[in-house]
């Protein structure tokens, strides 16, 4: 037996996994996420670390291997780390086992990634920064529309006439919500252009990543019902071989990842007598 631990380190939350790894069998003990709140990353992940073990009732020292991702190299008390794109792989492969591809969509990037079925990256792209396709870009006009992050999808998919928003940079778009606003265009509808513009970017990056079939959305946005709904329908106009859908617990996908490529690596160590 196993006992493995992953903490993916994000801009905007730390998420700590702690998994059984027994016989095949990979058992989720604690998934937990905390909001970064503008404290100090390592803080965070440190505290929400010790309140994880807590909960599955472990010692520090009963964790055989602890890994992390995204920025977690700041954590000296890791064993391992894992580059992103390999642990949202891993960890989407474990929460939906048919998805063939992931789009992880984080607070400043989306990440495409195909890849085959034991969870290995064949290729991957990845937008810009400044792209008006992120987590943090749609906070952002979440803000200034005066709705919640919660609502987001929801008044997405109530919309009756969708508005076109450009899909060039986050500038241009912000600026054309700002202009729509006050031509009182109603909330749902700038929200669904929002949308279809993302998704418009995400099946490009898609289709050059080579990604086909089930694709499984992980990172904050996985959670944006309007986003998913938006990305099938273009996909179905385009007529792409792509069914997207966001598996539960898929802003974890990373962490999981990260517990399950730590759990691995460990027993290759342990075979190897270096453990």
């Amino acid at each position: 037996m196993t006992i493995a631990a992953g903490i993916d380190i994000g801009t905007s939350a730390v998420k700590t996994a702690i998994f059984r790894v027994e016989g095949g069998e990979e058992t989720p003990l604690v998934l937990r996420t905390d909001r970064m709140l503008r404290r100090n990353p390592r803080t965070v992940a440190e505290e929400a670390y010790t309140v994880a073990l807590a909960g599955a009732g472990l010692e520090p020292g009963a964790i055989d291997y602890l890994a992390t991702t995204g920025e977690g190299e700041v954590l000296e008390i890791r064993r391992g780390h894992f580059y992103t794109m390999t642990t949202h792989a891993r960890g989407a492969r474990f929460l939906m086992p048919q998805a063939e591809a992931v789009l992880d969509v984080g607070a400043l990037h989306a990440r495409a990634i195909h890849m085959d079925g034991r969870a290995k990256v064949l290729q991957y792209r990845m937008t810009s920064q400044c792209a008006s396709g992120s987590g943090q870009f749609l906070e952002n006009i979440a803000r200034y529309l005066g709705v919640t992050l919660e609502d987001v999808g929801t008044l997405s998919q109530s919309a009756e006439k969708p508005t076109k928003i450009s899909g060039i940079c986050a500038v241009l778009a912000e600026t054309d919500v700002i202009n729509l606003v006050s031509q009182g265009i109603s909330a749902g509808n700038i929200l669904r252009g929002i949308h279809e513009s993302m998704a418009g970017r995400y099946l490009r990056l898609l289709k050059s990543a080579g990604a086909k079939g089930v694709v499984a959305i992980t990172g904050g946005l996985s959670r944006d019902v309007g986003l998913v709904a938006a990305m099938n329908a273009l996909s179905a106009e385009q007529k792409l071989d792509l069914n997207i859908a966001a598996p539960a617990d898929a802003v974890m996908a990373g962490a999981i990842g990260a517990a399950l490529w730590g759990a691995y690596r460990h027993e290759i160590l342990l075979r190897r007598g270096v453990a």
